[in-house]
């Protein structure tokens, strides 16, 4: 596997592109079936299209669940989007924290920023800024939020412990995070690991889960829980190209699954 900021810039290159085809797809469907290397990332995103706040133009489709679901956002709440990308989820949380509250996207791809703003603007967002950062060090100051959110974009940190850290500093005593994220069950087959643009979709990055739960721990989380879980399958045109079709279909293979993670800050 590359280096940490091999990875960083793989994933900022790959997000760019994302954010730029976007554009020109003209409202289409996020990013538009195959992002320029033929890997769909929206094979593992759920349906948004009832949720209160959601915005089509925002929604590029790269995300693994629904964070905001389970994250007990109240009016006032100031709101935290790591890894913001257009800016979907942080539009849902600000219509759950309101005018007196706040949300701050952060991302560290310009063009997603850029997008975000444009985004914010047509929408009339008054309570949403976004900031360029990457989510192991936001720059943002510590104990300022009152809940984390995230979709599938700590797997995309080469160091995933060091976001949990970050994530840890910025929440106010109490506060919490909730996540979507892939997780395995089992180990990933090489060829799949070594794929660039399976990382930028949260797969080569992927942890089994209870590795990725200890993290969350180990950093100073508590009442860490999983709450909700859903397998995630790979299309067989994707696992062809491969060639881990069979690997991961026999009995006892890998799993890949999404999964949305509630934690909470100590008060002490």
């Amino acid at each position: 596997m590359e280096s940490a900021e091999e990875i960083k810039k793989m994933v900022r290159d790959k997000y760019a592109g994302i954010a730029i085809q976007s554009e020109k797809a003209s409202g289409s469907c996020g990013c538009g079936c195959d992002c320029g290397d033929g890997v769909d990332y929206s094979i593992m995103s759920e349906d948004y299209s009832q949720i209160k706040g959601y915005a089509p133009e925002a929604d590029l489709g790269l995300g693994c669940g629904l964070p905001t679901q389970y994250a007990f956002i109240r009016p006032g709440d100031t709101v935290v989007d790591m890894g913001s990308g257009a800016g979907n989820d942080c539009f849902i949380a600000a219509k759950e924290t309101g005018e007196n509250g706040k949300v701050i996207g952060i991302d560290m791809t310009d063009a997603m920023i850029q997008k975000a703003r444009l985004n914010a603007e047509k929408l009339k967002y008054k309570n949403v800024e976004f900031h360029l950062g990457e989510i192991e060090n936001t720059s943002l100051d510590g104990n300022i939020a009152d809940v984390v959110v995230s979709n599938c974009v700590f797997n995309l940190a080469p160091d995933k412990a060091a976001a949990f850290r970050e994530t840890l500093r910025i929440l106010r005593p109490g506060g919490h995070l909730s996540i979507s994220d892939i997780v395995t069950d089992g180990i990933l087959p090489e060829p799949l690991l070594k794929a660039a643009e399976m990382y930028a979709g949260c797969v080569a990055g992927a942890l089994q889960e209870e590795d990725y739960l200890a993290i969350v721990r180990e950093t100073g989380f508590e009442n860490v829980t999983v709450m909700k879980k859903r397998k995630i399958q790979l299309p067989v045109e994707l696992t062809d190209r491969y060639s881990v079709t069979e690997e991961l279909n026999k009995a006892g293979g890998t799993g890949i699954y999404s999964i949305s993670v509630f934690a909470r800050k100590p008060n002490n």
